[in-house]
């Protein structure tokens, strides 16, 4: 049974503040979880599971011995942030990278300013994973990347492609030539730009774009033209896809 306590703790991980306190984020449900126990990439602190998921996976649980906690479906309710809990869930450590700017610098990367919503978080990460992004860098007003929301949506490709909150000044420290392009209304169109193998992509915020202190930054703007039909802007996800999609796979 679940101490008081206990239940505190795993509820108060679904701010931001608490998960980074204690390093640790939750992930929830059938499918997410089972990745998370399958590829081992990140170390696992916990499991909770009801009795019928926890004999279903006997032989995938028994690596994780004392992690593995089998309670009620009631228990799972109290601490689980989703409208209809489901099954499992997992808390876990981020995974932690070091900075290797070279490695950076000789690949294609996306660069988040302000992505808030975290639903669009969760598919620029799926975006990045598809389209073999390694690297997805977010300023200090994006959404968490280990939000629980985030961590749905992205479904498992938080595990495959490294993230990091940090500043884009930060992150560009040491760089030569490289090209840093940032995605705008008045860029150029993506369809007749030049578009390099290597770089840095900026996407900007739903509703407010690209921040007034990263825009001195970019060397190279680009846009996705509009069809002339009123539309005021793509979504950031949308707009990610598209991009990610014209720069590995058409040739400049």
């Amino acid at each position: 049974m679940l101490s008081q306590n206990k239940i505190k703790y795993l509820t108060s991980l679904q701010s931001k503040k608490f998960r980074q306190k204690y390093n640790i984020f939750v992930a929830e449900g059938e499918k997410i979880c089972l990745e998370i126990l399958k590829e081992k990439k990140i170390e696992v602190e916990s499991i909770f599971a009801i009795k019928s998921w926890c004999e279903k996976h006997a032989y995938l649980l028994q690596h994780y011995g004392a992690k593995v906690e089998e309670i009620s479906e009631s228990e799972l309710k109290k601490i689980s942030s989703l409208t209809t809990p489901n099954q499992v869930l997992i808390t876990a450590r981020p995974q932690d990278f070091a900075l290797d700017k070279n490695l950076i610098f000789n690949d294609l990367v996306l660069y988040l300013d302000g992505i808030q919503d975290p639903g669009n978080m969760g598919t620029i990460l799926r975006n990045a994973d598809w389209f073999g992004i390694p690297y997805v860098f977010c300023s200090d007003t994006c959404v968490d990347i280990y939000n629980s929301k985030v961590i749905q949506s992205s479904m498992g490709a938080f595990l495959r492609v490294k993230s990091k909150e940090i500043s884009l000044p930060t992150l560009l420290d040491g760089a030569k030539n490289i090209p840093i392009y940032g995605a705008l209304l008045e860029g150029e169109n993506i369809f007749q730009s030049k578009l390099e193998q290597k770089g840095i992509i900026v996407i900007g915020s739903e509703g407010k774009g690209i921040s007034d202190a990263n825009l001195p930054l970019i060397s190279h703007k680009i846009k996705i033209p509009d069809y002339g039909n009123g539309a005021e802007s793509l979504n950031a996800a949308v707009a990610s896809g598209i991009i990610c999609a014209l720069f590995r796979y058409v040739k400049s």
